[in-house]
């Protein structure tokens, strides 16, 4: 059969932008997960979902089992399309939020937009306020990476202010300077707790942004991990009080559900309205918000907050054990979400051991593919040389993850000679290169 003939050439049609691409890569990508793994990378609660499930872990309509409240999943009403509105479930999102501890103002549906995930909010806001290829967003490495994809996505250019070290807070000077220098940044994505440095940005920080004398822009709190910070840390509720301020969460990390992708906005109502006009008309399937619903009913909720203490309980016991791993330095992260970030040697600490992309990325490729531990290695981000981001496991994952850990920097200290200098290079960059 003889070729087609077009005048078809791809690399003039599609956008520049979007031609440059590298696809979306997941640790998963390298290291499958055979069932045997232990999955430290993403940030997933290793405990499970926050849903009343009985003994086999199996969902059940039957209240009077023990195992919760009913969740109604209407399968026979799968051939409609969902609620485009969502006000039931913005309204329980609401409820969990209205704590009263920054405003005596109250959250309504109004102030709320649900998408799949925290990703469509991203990209939602960028849609809303950057015109492609002339305004820009403001990000402070290290940072959530998903932000500047969605942002080359939308030909929009990335003012990049650092976090100050140590502490991984905002440089709130450099950040007010940038904004008033430069009108065309229409958003600022801070991430609180921040993804890698798990630390909760200050208030008062944040505040100041808000207050800015001449900057007519949105502050964009990434809360996705706020369910593992102190108690009523969460900023949602501050949009009643600040018509400039979106806050976006999830109910994929405390809540455990990453699987339903749900994710929500809490913001002015004016700003609510735009995210809720440009969405498509039924971004958020019935299953996925019925099993929403559940999770945040009582009898779940109960079941959540179980399931984050003993998340925290391992949490505190990494930060006791890892320091004792001959070869493991310090914790430069903050300590108030669902992970930590820890500094790899070149040598045991009592040796004078310096933090090592070398040793990390061997302690992360050991782990990996030699003991089915899964970690993310960032040693190449900003003020990250040398570390790995480990998510939090369950009792039995931390038990296997600290033997393992040892036992693959011994060998690493016990092996002579080093990599050549482009081999690491390369290797480095294409680890880190991991998003989320």
């Amino acid at each position: 059969m003889a070729s087609r003939q077009s005048a078809f050439d791809l690399s003039k049609c599609a956008r520049p932008n979007i031609l440059a691409l590298e696809p979306y890569r997941c640790a998963r990508d390298d290291y499958k997960d055979d069932g045997t793994n232990i999955l430290l990378d993403a940030n997933e609660n290793a405990i499970g979902p926050g849903l009343a499930l009985n003994k086999d872990g199996k969902l059940t309509n039957d209240a009077s089992n023990g195992s919760g409240p009913a969740i109604d999943i209407d399968l026979l009403g799968l051939n409609r399309y969902p609620d485009p509105h969502q006000i039931d479930l913005k309204q329980d999102l609401c409820s969990l939020r209205n704590f009263k501890a920054h405003t005596s103002k109250t959250l309504t549906p109004a102030s709320l937009f649900v998408g799949v995930g925290s990703d469509e909010a991203i990209d939602a806001l960028l849609r809303a306020f950057c015109v492609p290829g002339k305004d820009k967003i403001l990000v402070c490495p290290p940072t959530y990476g998903m932000y500047s994809v969605s942002a080359q996505v939308n030909d929009v250019a990335l003012v990049k202010v650092p976090l100050q070290i140590p502490g991984f807070q905002l440089d709130v000077p450099a950040i007010k300077d940038a904004l008033s220098k430069d009108p065309s940044i229409k958003l600022a994505y801070f991430c609180s707790p921040g993804n890698p440095t798990g630390a909760l940005l200050k208030k008062e920080d944040v505040k100041q942004i808000l207050e800015h004398e001449s900057w007519n822009g949105v502050v964009v709190l990434d809360e996705a991990y706020i369910d593992f910070a102190p108690d009523n840390a969460s900023l949602a509720e501050w949009v009643t009080e600040w018509p400039n301020l979106v806050v976006m969460q999830t109910l994929s990390k405390g809540f455990g559900l990453a699987g339903i992708r749900l994710g929500a906005v809490f913001t002015d109502p004016a700003i609510a309205r735009i995210l809720n006009s440009l969405k498509a008309p039924y971004n958020i399937s019935n299953p996925t918000s019925q099993l929403a619903r559940a999770a945040l009913d009582p009898k779940h909720l109960e079941v959540m907050h179980k399931n984050k203490d003993l998340i925290l309980k391992q949490r505190e016991r990494m930060l006791a054990e890892l320091p004792k791993v001959p070869g493991v330095g310090k914790s430069i992260g903050g300590e108030e979400s669902n992970f930590l970030l820890f500094e790899m040697l070149d040598a045991p600490a009592d040796q004078g051991g310096k933090p090592s992309n070398e040793t990390a990325l061997a302690v992360y490729e050991g782990l990996a593919e030699e003991k089915g531990v899964v970690v993310r290695f960032r040693g190449k981000e900003y003020g990250c040389l040398g570390c790995l981001r480990i998510t939090v496991g369950s009792e039995k994952e931390v038990d296997r993850f600290l033997q393992e850990i040892k036992v693959v920097l011994q060998n690493i200290f016990k092996k002579s000679g080093k990599l050549g200098a482009n081999e690491e290079e390369n290797r480095e960059k294409e680890a880190n290169a991991v998003v989320a």
